[in-house]
């Protein structure tokens, strides 16, 4: 066995002629052990809320979405489109035209996004799983037009799941003059009626604004025949996600943007990795904090191996063999700390996920979720374990420094 680790380790857990160090020396591990332990739980609890919201937008948001870089839309029948739509690992292909417009029903308005989607929107995303009322996915039947409203815009306009009257859709006209004399001309109107449920994604950008339709109806409100503001698109089964989206940005080159579900809600996602850092970032200086205990206990037992010192001169201990004596014994302090606050965080996300300890309210069915949600990410483990291990490392150079000169 290495020599200054195996002298190390007898101090570490030898008794000591002075209680004091031990104690602080038990202080410092447990010091270690509470950060480490910190931030395990912290980031768990943020890869929980971002696995969460992922969860969420793919009910709502397709595989790949492809839009134009430049306007709003883009020909239905490009030949881009086209070569994509015919890849061997497409399985479903909805165009989509979405804009925004102005919703009136009874008394109340409200500025909306209308969203035309094609028929096959239910085999595209997973919308039906989101469906709440008596009613169907259904957006048109011979002449009639339906529309299936987010539910806190449906509680907005006081509508129900199966609203009785039409409701009403404006969009500005795209082509000619606004006569003053009646504004209303400027204005394309047409009517929506429910086919007997509104969606919940449980996402304030969906659910307080959307409305899903057929494209039909969206092309003649926005006056966009044989247009799309987007082509979504389902992979089959099996398929390699990241190597087709590979594939179609080849081919659609700088004409279209093709991105995945995280892409499409890239700045939600940015923010909470934001976040993440920071949270990292405090608890960082947290342990910093929490490693000055092992300075003190350091120095200390420096301070009381003094004669021990000179009994290994004697022996023909070299000054540096003496300072790696030391230098181990902060760093089995540290690694000692990091493994205890690592299992400890490991038992604490652990029982959050099995028995939701920590709650986020009193009111049932307040929040999405009733306790604080857990994802432990084996990346985060290597990080959390090399950083404590890393500020323990430096925080013991110091008083060994000071000791060998």
């Amino acid at each position: 066995m290495n020599t200054s680790f195996y002298i190390a380790r007898r101090y570490l857990f030898s008794k000591k002629s002075t209680n004091v160090i031990n104690i602080i020396s038990a202080i410092s591990v447990v010091g270690v052990a509470v950060a480490t332990m910190a931030l395990v739980v912290t980031l768990s609890v943020f890869n929980g809320f971002h696995d969460m919201v992922a969860s969420f937008f793919t009910a709502f948001d397709p595989q790949l979405k492809i839009t134009p870089t430049q306007g709003k839309t883009a020909p239905a029948d490009d030949p881009v489109l086209t070569q994509i739509r015919q890849l061997p690992q497409v399985d479903v292909a909805t165009e989509c035209v979405e804009d925004n417009a102005l919703a009136v029903y009874g008394e109340q308005q409200a500025m909306v996004v209308v969203k035309g989607v094609d028929d096959n929107f239910s085999e595209l995303t997973h919308i039906t799983e989101i469906l709440y009322g008596d009613g169907n996915f259904e957006l048109q039947a011979a002449n009639l037009q339906f529309g299936v409203p987010g539910i806190r815009l449906a509680q907005q306009m006081n509508l129900t799941a199966h609203w009785q009257d039409y409701l009403k859709i404006y969009a500005p006209q795209r082509e000619g003059q606004l006569d003053m004399m009646d504004p209303t001309s400027g204005f394309v109107e047409d009517s929506l009626l429910s086919p007997g449920v509104v969606f919940a994604v449980k996402q304030g950008k969906y659910d307080r604004n959307y409305i899903i339709t057929s494209i039909g109806f969206a092309r003649g409100l926005f006056g966009q025949q044989g247009m799309l503001s987007s082509l979504e698109l389902r992979l089959k089964s099996g398929s390699d996600i990241d190597a087709v989206k590979k594939q179609m940005r080849q081919i659609a080159g700088t004409k279209y943007e093709v991105n995945d579900r995280f892409e499409q809600q890239a700045d939600t996602f940015r923010i909470m990795k934001v976040e993440k850092f920071i949270a990292y970032i405090f608890l960082t200086f947290i342990l910093i904090v929490a490693c000055f205990n092992i300075i003190g206990s350091l120095s200390m037992l420096i301070i009381d191996k003094k004669d021990d010192v000179v009994t290994l001169r004697n022996l023909g201990a070299s000054d540096k063999l003496i300072s790696r004596i030391f230098l181990f014994e902060g760093r089995m302090i540290s690694v000692i700390g990091a493994v205890f606050g690592i299992l400890v965080g490991l038992l604490l996300c652990w029982l959050q996920q099995r028995y939701g300890l920590v709650s986020l309210g009193q009111s049932s069915g307040s929040f999405v979720v009733e306790a604080y949600p857990v994802s432990v990410h084996p990346t985060d483990i290597v990080i959390i374990f090399l950083t404590v291990v890393a500020v323990g490392f430096a925080s013991v150079w110091l008083p060994v420094r000071n000791f060998a000169k």
